[in-house]
């Protein structure tokens, strides 16, 4: 698979713009490490190979073990492998990028309050649409993962 086109170097401002929401959201006072895991379900769904790549690199270098990661697709199955924040980010992010499916139910948005505070909702969904945005930017393009380049 080849790269189409760099968009970091065509349209430099509005990468920059993307990176000001991470920005927010990495000081949104959400763990990184559960916006990371949110942020590889995402990837897993939208099969962005660069963003899957990326986001299990760094949820290792944050410490989170291989049979989690390995499992971040299953976490409904996984037992207590995952704790009820985790689980409840990861059901959210499931039907918000899923929304021409789900219309994000109200049982969804029931179940996500009974876990987060209006802020952290808020703050995740905005996470949410951040990571399918990245992903759509790099399916469209063929960014292509460090792990076929070698890095």
């Amino acid at each position: 698979m080849n790269k189409r086109l760099d968009y970091n170097q065509i349209a430099p401002a509005g990468v920059k713009a993307l990176g000001g929401v991470y920005g927010y959201v990495m000081q949104s006072g959400l763990s990184p490490a559960l916006v990371d895991l949110v942020y590889l379900r995402i990837s897993q769904i939208n099969n962005c190979a660069y963003c899957l790549d990326m986001h299990t690199r760094d949820l290792l270098k944050r410490g989170e073990k291989i049979e989690k990661l390995a499992l971040v697709q299953a976490w409904r199955e996984a037992g207590n492998l995952f704790d009820a924040r985790e689980r409840a980010a990861l059901a959210w992010a499931e039907t918000v990028t899923r929304v021409a499916e789900t219309n994000v139910p109200d049982e969804a948005y029931q179940a996500a309050r009974t876990v987060f505070d209006e802020r952290e909702l808020v703050d995740l969904t905005i996470a949410i649409g951040l990571m399918n945005a990245y992903n759509r930017m790099a399916i469209s393009f063929r960014n292509t993962p460090q792990a076929v380049l070698g890095k």
